[in-house]
């Protein structure tokens, strides 16, 4: 199920493992993924063994709903990863112990094409990155041209949450939310 801009999102709190008496707020979940400068990726290669990368990426709010998007090139190991299957976690958060949130998107990553919609979601990320990341879009992905001058695409992807778990951290809570 999309999760629209206009639903009421209610997460549990697991009692088991909070110190927290309230779980936290899709609000508070979302503006993290949607102010977060760095990701991880969990792919799962052929054999089953795990694959996390850091990466870029934008939290979007779309008619679609809101989603996770990232892009890769088709010959790195994540596209691989997803070319065999589509269950990843993004992950992000800060590396403290007493402050902050880190959330855990679990979802499947589904491929983005059409110029039209990458060209919305390449403004997103040159817009959240200040211009650092500038892609080109076209029918198949971003384009971009590396330092050389050769020109490349990368996949744009997809990933609309199917769980998602906030782990706050004064008080220790876990939430989940389930979609």
């Amino acid at each position: 199920m999309p999760v629209r801009i206009d639903m009421t999102i209610n997460g549990k709190l697991d009692t088991d493992f909070s110190e927290a008496t309230e779980p936290v707020s899709w609000r508070q979940v979302s503006d993290v993924l949607a102010a977060a400068e760095l990701y991880w990726l969990t792919t799962v290669r052929e054999d089953g063994r795990p694959h996390i990368t850091p990466l870029i990426g934008a939290w979007v709010d779309s008619r679609e709903g809101q989603a996770f998007v990232f892009c890769t090139g088709p010959e790195e190991q994540k596209a691989q990863n997803l070319a065999a299957s589509t269950s990843v976690a993004v992950t992000t958060g800060v590396n403290t112990w007493n402050d902050g949130l880190d959330v855990v998107v679990e979802g499947n990553a589904e491929r983005v094409t059409g110029v039209d919609m990458l060209t919305r979601l390449a403004d997103t990320v040159r817009e959240k990155y200040r211009g650092e990341w500038d892609f080109t879009p076209d029918d198949e992905g971003f384009g971009h041209t590396d330092a050389s001058g050769d020109s490349h695409i990368a996949y744009v992807y997809r990933v609309s949450p199917g769980k998602v778990l906030a782990f706050a951290k004064s008080p220790h809570g876990q939430t989940t939310f389930r979609f």
